[in-house]
């Protein structure tokens, strides 16, 4: 979404999840992590979402992506980008995958229903955090409003899902008509229903 949204050439390869693609020999010299995404630049690897975003920004300041250095709004860019990246995303993904944080055998759904509440607390902080702002730093999308947007909808199954907070729902309407965003999810299959 980042690179549609800056307007960049790029050549997208699709990897197929289900048949856990990121797992194979093939990937795996890209990215020993076998996690998704992978961007290649200059015949270089660079993965872990974060490092894309901030190497994307930096490479292409005049997009606006990314607040001015040395501003608190570029400290706020930083605290944001983290806390989607290394708070909210490892919560959702012990939500999802309850079974691969645990060797019990059963009572998955006990872990699963833990972790709804912690990240419905985490939404409700963002939530706050939109308060009066159209988006996360203000009202100007930054880099961090692409990944806000993407763990918001796959938190859409949460039985409090994220539009049903008054401010959280109401930003995933305006973002979800970006015409990046709609464009990704046409080539990726996502539908954007929910939020029209």
């Amino acid at each position: 979404m980042l690179l549609a949204e800056m307007g960049l050439d790029y050549e997208l390869i699709l990897v197929d999840r289900k048949t856990e693609a990121q797992k194979n020999p093939e990937y795996l010299k890209l990215n020993p992590t076998g996690r998704i995404p992978t961007l290649v630049f200059d015949d270089q690897p660079i993965y872990e979402s974060a490092a894309i975003c901030l190497f994307l920004c930096e490479q292409h300041p005049d997009k606006k992506l990314i607040p001015e250095q040395e501003t608190i709004k570029r400290a706020k860019f930083y605290q944001w980008l983290f806390y989607l990246n290394a708070s909210l995303q490892p919560e959702l993904m012990v939500y999802f995958y309850p079974q691969k944080h645990t060797t019990a055998t059963s009572n998955h759904e006990d872990i699963k229903q833990a972790q709804e509440q912690r990240v419905i607390d985490m939404l409700t902080l963002i939530d706050q955090e939109l308060e009066g702002k159209e988006f996360l730093l203000g009202d100007k999308p930054s880099a961090c409003d692409f990944i806000l947007f993407m763990l918001l909808h796959w938190s859409s199954g949460l039985k409090k899902p994220p539009l049903s907070f008054p401010n959280l729902g109401r930003y995933l309407q305006v973002m979800a008509k970006r015409k990046s965003i709609v464009d990704v999810c046409k080539i990726e299959g996502t539908s954007l229903d929910i939020y029209t």
